[in-house]
């Protein structure tokens, strides 16, 4: 039977021994998902849905490593592949978000209602995921070390708060935009039509999902290895695993080649397109 050990300095890596069950499982539906990524992503070349891709693969690589750990709690490196692996999965899934604004916005000739140019909105998103990404990436190796672990802890929690604040930055873009959009371009066809509609709230949803799943995580570093969520395995998979297997199945549902496209001359939504129109003035944009 498992049990807990120590690294040679007597320090404690773990507060409880890693379930095999609930890994196995969380491992195999994200293998599943990422397949069904790789094989839609073949079919319809949406590159810049990838780092959905490689997300997935790296949750499917966190969670084998989690049952690596339940007979290894002592070992560090298994240890640091599974947070590391886990831990970043969702900063990727928000930079596939982000770039559907913008297309979204060019598709239905929204740029005057943008309140960042699309010409910037993608770069800008993503340079914030990038810095998240990297602080957190560098930081999560140092949570497993006994004496830098509240420093990595910190640093961590820095990281998540980057995050958290592009991602509240996003929604208010696309809230903006959408309420412009809504109010003063869309005429009562358009209304009608709920492609762009759709996608706008997918990318709220899964967004909120998103924030949801940082803030545990803030929660959980910011208490430390005696706070409740990391006494309590069941937390991870409430908290974090099962929203991001959300996060995939409503990417995936509405892909965005089924709401975004080009299609000779004038770009498509869903089931309907939208032809260049005169642009509106009178709004500001940074």
């Amino acid at each position: 039977m498992a049990q807990l050990e120590p690294l040679s300095g007597g320090y404690y890596l773990w507060t409880y021994v890693p379930s095999i069950p609930a890994a196995v499982i969380a491992a195999i539906v994200f293998a599943l998902l990422t397949l069904a990524y790789a094989w839609r992503l073949c079919q319809t070349r949406t590159w810049f849905t990838l780092p959905m891709l490689i997300g997935g693969l790296m949750e499917v690589v966190g969670f084998s490593a989690r049952v690596v750990c339940h007979s290894n709690t002592g070992k560090l490196v298994p240890y640091i592949i599974q947070n590391m692996f886990i831990l970043l999965p969702p900063v990727l899934f928000a930079a596939s978000i982000y770039m559907i604004l913008g297309r979204v916005i060019r598709s239905v000739h929204g740029e005057p209602y943008s309140i960042v140019r699309t010409k910037w909105l993608t770069k800008a998103f993503l340079a914030g995921d990038f810095l998240s990404f990297a602080v957190q990436g560098n930081a999560a190796a140092l949570t497993a070390t006994g004496s830098n672990a509240v420093l990595g802890q910190w640093i961590v929690v820095t990281g998540l708060f980057i995050q958290i604040a592009v991602f509240g930055f996003f929604v208010v873009v696309a809230a903006v935009f959408h309420y412009r959009y809504q109010k003063y371009r869309a005429s009562p066809v358009d209304r009608a039509k709920s492609g762009w509609k759709k996608i706008m709230a997918m990318l709220y949803a899964v967004s909120a999902l998103i924030m949801i799943r940082s803030l545990f995580r803030v929660v959980e570093y910011v208490l430390g290895p005696h706070g409740y969520p990391l006494m309590n395995e069941w937390t991870l998979y409430v908290f974090d695993a099962s929203l991001m297997v959300i996060v995939m199945l409503v990417y995936y549902v509405y892909w965005p080649s089924n709401i975004v496209r080009e299609n000779d001359g004038h770009q498509q939504i869903g089931l309907y397109s939208t032809r260049e129109r005169d642009s509106t003035k009178g709004f500001a944009t940074v």
